[in-house]
């Protein structure tokens, strides 16, 4: 998952294809904004 602010990748995530077909967006921690930000799904 990327930051929307930094674009930096941060996390990773494993997810059934199959059933959920958008990306996921949740609010986390990022290191390098050092605060909470929406983070999206990257392919």
């Amino acid at each position: 998952m990327a930051c929307t602010e930094c674009r930096r990748r941060n996390y990773t995530t494993v997810k059934n294809r199959q059933n959920d077909r958008e990306r996921m967006e949740l609010r986390k921690y990022c290191r390098w904004c050092r605060g909470h930000t929406l983070h999206r799904e990257t392919r």
